[in-house]
């Protein structure tokens, strides 16, 4: 497992609980549980509804053209009072917390804790639902120094008695000591070795910012997702980026383990296995359809393309006749996403509270767009797994929909997401500071 991913190649270099409940609203008959192929695939948000599934494939994809034009910023709103967002018949959303500034990553500590990155306060908080209420009573800041652009937080080592919390901050990781059921750091900041070339706010005054952390599930190693600093740039500057990094646990041994990843937002261990998976941003300009996001499994040492390429062997026309030895490397992901959704964390489900069909599944948090005419994007959706094969199928499902207005406007923009001890599914959103809990079967 150590070596798992070593590379050799000169190229490689996320007011407590309102107490509101939003009842589940199923898709009418002919939207639900419906799969939408080809073009129908790549529409907008008009056509979001829970079960509703789209698969998109290679021979899918559209001739490159360019939509550099196409700046279609989400207008954030406050909820409306009439909001309702929809999910699968005998699910149930509820209001979680809220009050957050930009909550971006939710994990889970052993003991049940929810930990609430705020990446723009510059603040770690944990929430503790001691009365198995179904709403946190407790909110404590547990760190807010030596913090910067904290975005992915992890505890360490695997397991039910991890001994410290790890951060990735934009510029390099950090870990608190910790013990089971702290509600703040017990001890400064440990600043490891492991560095990385910052990022800004907007991705043209310094690229990415954001930085996802994982450990191997044997603990031996450490993995870190750093986004590219440009849109589509292969200049120096892009060296050490655009890239998924394996460290050792102290920050030590630094390999590439896969390149080419124009933005892995989110990573994650598929459970019982050595499989780490990603969801993908993929870049602007090159048409309302084009490329997709993606969600995939991380070959060791594998090559996505970016950015002289897409999908395959598909030519970026902006960096057209370079790099001709790579072409027949790019590794095809395993799960097309419709253009711009801006697919940002992803969990596997691991509870036991949701139908039996949901275990092993993954679920992710789709941002939303703005480079498309029309929007895409602002839900939860799952991606599920062949129980005959082990393989992903290929497709998606919405699950959780409603964050678009009918006018068009947008209330929500989903970030982070986990399993709660309890079985249920958490997500955040930070167009309005919210986190959202969904369950089955409870009244």
């Amino acid at each position: 497992m150590e070596n798992r991913c070593r590379v050799h190649s000169i190229f490689c270099a996320v007011c407590i609980a309102f107490g509101l409940t939003l009842t589940a609203h199923s898709a009418a008959g002919a939207e639900h549980d419906r799969l939408l192929t080809g073009k129908t695939a790549m529409g907008d948000w008009t056509s979001d509804a829970p079960g509703v599934r789209r698969k998109i494939t290679v021979e899918d994809l559209p001739a490159p053209s360019s939509n550099v034009l196409a700046i279609n910023l989400p207008r954030v709103i406050g909820r409306p009072a009439n909001a309702q967002l929809r999910v699968p018949t005998g699910f149930k959303i509820d209001l979680y917390a809220g009050g957050f500034r930009d909550p971006r990553f939710l994990l889970t500590a052993p003991n049940g804790d929810i930990f609430v990155t705020e990446s723009r306060a510059n603040q770690i908080k944990v929430l503790r639902d001691s009365k198995n209420t179904g709403k946190p009573e407790i909110s404590e800041v547990f760190a807010e120094r030596d913090l910067n652009k904290p975005f992915g937080i992890a505890f360490y080592p695997p397991g039910n008695d991890p001994q410290f919390l790890y951060v990735a901050n934009t510029d390099g990781v950090i870990r608190f000591p910790y013990r089971k059921g702290d509600l703040k750091a017990r001890g400064p900041a440990e600043k490891l070795s492991a560095k990385f070339s910052g990022g800004a706010a907007f991705l043209r005054s310094g690229g990415h910012w954001t930085r996802d952390i994982v450990f191997s599930p044997d603990g031996k190693k450490m993995y870190v997702s750093i986004g590219s600093r440009s849109n589509d740039s292969d200049n120096a500057a892009e060296a050490d980026r655009a890239r998924i990094f394996e460290f050792n646990p102290d920050g030590s041994g630094q390999n590439v383990c896969a390149w080419g990843i124009r933005n892995a937002v989110g990573i994650a261990f598929r459970p019982g296995s050595d499989e780490l998976w990603m969801s993908t941003n993929e870049r602007d300009e090159l048409g309302d359809d084009l490329p997709p996001d993606y969600i995939s499994s991380v070959k060791p040492g594998g090559f996505y393309g970016w950015p002289w390429f897409y999908i395959g062997n598909h030519v970026d026309p902006r960096h057209k006749g370079k790099h001709a030895e790579l072409a027949d490397k790019v590794v095809v992901p395993d799960v097309l996403v419709q253009a711009h959704s801006a697919t940002l964390n992803l969990c596997f489900y691991t509870g036991d509270q949701l139908p039996a069909e949901y275990k092993g599944d993954i679920f992710a948090a789709f941002h939303g767009s703005w480079n498309r005419k029309k929007r895409t994007g602002y839900k939860i959706v799952r991606v599920p797994f062949d129980r005959s094969t082990g393989k992903a199928r290929g497709e998606y499902e919405d699950f959780v929909t409603g964050f678009v207005t009918p006018e068009g406007n947008v209330w929500g923009r989903p970030v982070g997401i986990t399993v709660a001890k309890d079985g249920s599914l958490l997500f955040s959103e930070d167009g309005n500071g919210t986190i959202w809990r969904v369950t089955y079967g409870i009244n």
